[in-house]
């Protein structure tokens, strides 16, 4: 896979994310992916919790198509309450650290009035790019 960050010259570092990224490569895409465990249940109720276990959820996914987190190029996060997820940031970032580790794809974070499944704070929609 070829991998190029695009960051235009002048604009400020971003924090945690990429503002582009060029790839080529066998593509990867996840479904929307929440944070409830393999046989469908949550264990979390706080968006922490969820957003940690839909990082694991996303990077089992990836692994099943030979991805690393490395190799995520975009990330869609849509959250019902955004205060909680700020609020969470902390937690949330030493998820990512564990799980991804210094992965910093594209990301776009959405508010949403509600989630399919009813007890989901988060979902997550990731697209990989392979050699």
């Amino acid at each position: 896979m070829t991998r190029k960050i695009l960051q235009p010259e002048g604009w400020p570092r971003p924090k945690g994310y990429a503002n582009g990224i060029a790839a080529s490569g066998r593509m990867i895409f996840t479904a929307g992916v929440v944070g409830w465990n393999e046989d469908e249940k949550f264990t979390a109720a706080d968006m922490a919790g969820q957003f940690r276990q839909a990082l694991v959820n996303t990077r089992a996914i990836l692994a099943e198509g030979g991805a690393e987190p490395r190799d995520i190029v975009r990330m869609t996060c849509f959250v019902t309450d955004k205060r909680e997820y700020l609020d969470s940031q902390k937690e949330i970032g030493a998820a990512w650290r564990e799980i991804f580790g210094a992965a910093f794809p594209c990301m776009a974070l959405v508010q949403v009035v509600a989630l399919v499944e009813d007890e989901a704070k988060i979902e997550i929609e990731t697209t990989a790019v392979v050699s």
